[in-house]
């Protein structure tokens, strides 16, 4: 089957043969993953999970100390979290801890899973677009992993501080499901990780012909205005969270600018 699928000339359904074996093995990696990580709910869940929870987390404590240095200021100081974790269902917290293991499986798992798709679509490549596109899962899981460290470090924190603190009325006190808590964060994880795949989506655009380095140079206002709503819509509404994921996520477009006009060049030298 092997020898087939070098020449070309399997069938539509061994192609779907193939391809639900790769699945298989990344669900399977996933789960691995998963299974391990929910024996380590000490780590997962009250180490880094619940790690933006608390006031002596990293970010909190870092910015404390600039804001005091900078200009005296004292936003991210706090002696205690304005809120109150908590769970109101039976299989509450079990279903919770199933369902954060399984995100967390497949972030760890995400090399793995792209190294699966690349084995799927290499054999269809020619042998220059392998070589020119080899490096692309480790690209990749890099730039997945920046969005999540980004996510985590940043955007939770801030996310956490401003929804967890927000009140209508002194007299209204935030009581947060740990589901509603560990959703929020995982969201925000996701979202982040996915963003920051903007090279690497512009460059396969680029590599079938569907964006070229001269259309995004004239839509860079619009990516603008685009960039913008993805912030707020996966950020608390607060202009500085909106201001912390668009920097980057503009930054990267103006990498993705580079990247197709790289591709574009080698095309035309090909």
């Amino acid at each position: 089957m092997a020898k087939k699928q070098d020449q070309g000339d399997m069938s539509f359904l061994e192609h779907l043969e193939i391809l639900r074996w790769h699945i298989v093995r990344s669900v399977v990696a996933i789960l691995i993953l998963t299974i391990f990580l929910f024996t380590q709910k000490a780590w997962l869940v009250d180490f880094i999970l619940l790690g933006p929870a608390n006031v002596d987390f990293f970010t909190y404590t870092f910015f404390c100390e600039w804001s005091g240095k900078l200009w005296n200021g004292s936003t991210f100081c706090m002696d205690e979290m304005p809120f109150t974790l908590l769970n109101v269902e039976m299989a509450g917290q079990f279903s919770v801890h199933i369902w954060v293991s399984l995100i967390a499986g497949f972030i760890f798992a995400f090399p793995y899973i792209l190294w699966e798709v690349w084995r799927f679509v290499k054999p269809g490549l020619r042998e220059n677009e392998r070589k020119s596109s080899k490096w692309t899962i480790f690209v990749c899981s890099i730039l997945f992993f920046i969005g999540v460290v980004f996510a985590y470090y940043l955007i939770v924190p801030l996310s956490v501080q401003f929804l967890g603190g927000y009140t209508l009325s002194a007299s209204v006190t935030n009581q947060i499901t740990i589901s509603s808590y560990l959703n929020t964060v995982s969201s925000i994880l996701l979202a982040c990780a996915i963003l920051f795949e903007l090279p690497m989506v512009i460059f396969f655009l680029s590599k079938i012909g569907l964006v070229t380095p001269e259309w995004m140079r004239k839509y860079r206002k619009h990516a603008l205005v685009v960039t913008l709503i993805l912030s707020a819509i996966i950020t608390p509404p607060d202009l500085s969270s909106q201001i912390l994921v668009s920097i980057p996520v503009l930054f990267l477009y103006e990498i993705s600018i580079f990247v197709s006009k790289y591709v574009h060049r080698n095309r035309s030298l090909a």
